[in-house]
């Protein structure tokens, strides 16, 4: 290390990524000068390509400007929002208000193979739904000019109709790169759930076979949406949700096979056989042998789901925390009485899981519905081990799109501010089936709308007491100003979905309260609770706060002087020390979750990453004492700024070879 390099303010180059993909299964195909040789790849994999043959495959127009918008790095930047987040300097759950394209460009670094599960609502191409740019290549340039950031200069947004000659293409340009972008972002048994209808469900399989693969389809789910009466022919009264591996193999190897895995439950019958015979029959000690059993399985063992299962008696392990209660709301409130107490039990809000009282009596006799201690404790679903081999999803959801925006209306007092959300059961029921509550999962959606997804999320957390984060992303699309949003004071689609996750916040921490007063008051004394991740950090797209060389500028020498006269000082005036620290924290490949903890090293503030593995400090008036105490605390890595130096090249000089002395090989300036 000679001289001290620059830091990049850029998002990941996909197409580099590409390459050193492609190189780690080919290496003999690169050049000494690390090109691709083209013809000794074609040799390798035992073929030449003949173009003038017909293949398979499907071409649209706009294609190849797709991979121009996935090649292209982004230069903006997330800046936090404080004030409209809860809980912000403690939580890991992230919103972040700008469009998907360049916030899925942005994550690369950070998130590349970290995310298990995708879900997202995409527009349905209707006619009338999504604003499309001009050129959609210009991403940040026209996000910035939608949310009235930069002067339009004359470019329009209008929406995509059916008159367009390229009405299909435009939506399939749309999505595309952000599929690509977001497979890199998926664990190599992570999962993607996309919704959609009829109008563009062909075409998106055609997209998903491209970007995931045909092999790593999954299935196609069907599920109850609102019917329209104007339907010319039929009411169609369904939509449906594609599922797709990253990488089926991965997925069987992990364990990660949609819940249970039969071999695992008939290896607990085998044990609890045994255990059985060992403490002839008491229960009590099966169980706690059981749970020992279970405990000495890894945290990567895949059997580990089926640890849930902690109650016995005669009919093997259980568990009893199934909701009772209708999905969604709406359902029927008949009279259910205790079986010892013989008093009506208390019925839940949203009315009883099953259609009839005849229906539930024969539950409560096959012994699947388990009563608490009197009437007042609402009843809970038995759910037996030794049944839940059939325990696979079904590819049809019999959610209910009224009763869901019934519940939806009642986070906001009853006001419909919103049209048509998701049924955040179906969704959580997702979640539930392919994650492990105790894994840190990461469930994105960078189609957020009204925020259906991060509901799901803290609702099965406050369920089972898991630590799912979630990342949810949301273009700032304006209400309609005679709209009930607009008039409730929610400007746009973002407000709406932030204010809906602040809401089922504050009911989940009130629910975990009472919770806790009453377990306080039991007989069993006090009972242990999770601290639960009630929060999220609120982030929005913005220019960078660095002045980033334009590879665009024109070439005659003005323009030049006049591009370089910019840069003398390439930091923006109006930029705040979090802006800059949370930029260089995203483009140096942290989570933007990461630990901070701000140090006092020789008077001067330094800010240690992820427990000192960086150190930024931001400091304008670098010294050589200062530069050798940052090195003795020997990082991983070194950013300071370059104007810090004040263009003493001797301090440069200096600085290089002490952190040199001290191992610190990566050492950056911005």
């Amino acid at each position: 290390m000679s001289k001290i390099e620059k830091q990049e303010l850029t998002s990941m180059s996909i197409t580099d990524l590409q390459k050193e993909k492609l190189k780690e299964l080919f290496p003999e195909a690169f050049t000494e000068d690390h090109k691709i040789d083209w013809d000794k790849l074609r040799l390798t994999l035992g073929e030449t390509i003949d173009v003038g043959k017909e293949r398979f495959g499907m071409i649209w127009p706009g294609k190849s400007e797709c991979f121009k918008t996935i090649q292209q790095p982004s230069i903006a930047t997330l800046v936090s929002a404080r004030d409209e987040s809860v809980n912000f300097d403690t939580t890991e759950n992230l919103f972040i208000e700008g469009d998907n394209l360049e916030v899925l460009k942005l994550l690369q670094k950070s998130y590349l193979g970290k995310i298990k599960m995708i879900y997202i609502d995409p527009p349905y191409n209707t006619g009338n739904e999504f604003i499309y740019p001009d050129n959609f290549s210009e991403s940040l340039e026209t996000y910035l000019e939608y949310t009235g950031q930069l002067d339009s200069e004359g470019k329009k947004f209008s929406t995509n109709t059916e008159t367009d000659g390229r009405f299909h293409s435009k939506w399939m340009n749309m999505l595309y790169p952000r599929l690509f972008l977001a497979r890199n972002l998926l664990k190599a048994d992570g999962l993607i759930f996309i919704s959609i209808d009829d109008s563009e469900v062909s075409n998106l399989k055609f997209i998903c076979n491209e970007v995931f693969g045909e092999e790593n389809f999954v299935a196609c789910l069907v599920y109850d949406k609102n019917r329209k009466n104007d339907a010319k022919y039929f009411s169609v009264g369904h939509e449906y949700i594609l599922v797709y591996f990253k990488d089926y193999q991965k997925v069987f190897e992990s364990g990660t096979i949609f819940r249970i895995q039969k071999e695992g439950i008939d290896e607990v019958k085998t044990e609890f056989e045994r255990l059985k015979l060992i403490h002839n029959g008491d229960w009590s000690k099966v169980a706690d042998s059981l749970k020992e059993y279970y405990s000495k399985w890894g945290k990567d063992d895949p059997r580990k789901s089926l640890a849930r299962y902690t109650k016995v008696d005669a009919d093997g392990p259980f568990r009893d925390d199934g909701n009772i209660s209708w999905p969604g709301g709406g359902g029927p409130k008949y009279e259910v009485i205790h079986p010892v107490t013989k008093k009506p039990c208390k019925v839940p809000d949203a009315g009883w899981r099953f259609p009839s009282k005849k229906r539930m009596d024969e539950e409560i006799e096959k012994g699947r519905v388990v009563f608490g201690q009197d009437e007042s404790t609402l009843p809970r679903i038995r759910r037996n081990l030794f049944e839940s081999d059939k325990e696979v999803m079904t590819s049809v959801h019999y959610s209910y799109a009224q009763t869901a925006t019934m519940e939806f209306n009642k986070i906001f007092d009853n006001k419909r501010v919103f049209e048509n959300p998701k049924n955040y059961q179906d969704i959580k029921r997702l979640i539930d089936y392919v994650t492990f509550k105790n894994d840190d999962d990461i469930i994105l959606d960078f189609f957020a709308g009204s925020g259906t997804t991060a509901h799901a999320v803290l609702d099965l957390n406050n369920e089972d007491g898991g630590n799912r984060k979630f990342i949810c992303v949301q273009l700032p699309e304006p209400c309609d100003e005679a709209s009930e949003a607009f008039n409730a004071g929610y400007k746009t689609i973002a407000d709406i979905s932030k204010e809906r996750i602040r809401r089922i916040i504050n009911n989940l921490v009130k629910e975990q309260k009472l919770r806790v007063s009453k377990e306080r008051a039991t007989l069993f004394g006090e009972q242990s609770t999770n601290v639960m991740d009630w929060g999220f950090r609120v982030f929005k797209l913005s220019i960078s706060n660095f002045k980033i060389w334009d590879s665009n500028t024109a070439k005659e020498p003005e323009a030049i002087q006049q591009a370089l006269f910019g840069h003398v000082d390439h930091i923006s005036p109006e930029a705040k020390q979090e802006a800059i620290l949370f930029e260089l924290l995203l483009k140096s490949g942290f989570k933007l979750t990461t630990p901070i903890e701000q140090l006092t090293i020789e008077g001067k503030h330094v800010f240690s990453i992820a427990d000192g593995l960086l150190l930024i400090c931001l400091e304008k008036e670098l010294t050589n004492d200062l530069i050798k105490a940052i090195a003795e605390r020997q990082p991983s890595r070194v950013i300071c700024l370059d104007e810090g130096f004040h263009n003493n090249d001797q301090l440069k000089t200096n600085a290089v070879q002490i952190m040199k002395s001290k191992g610190v090989l990566n050492f950056r300036t911005v």
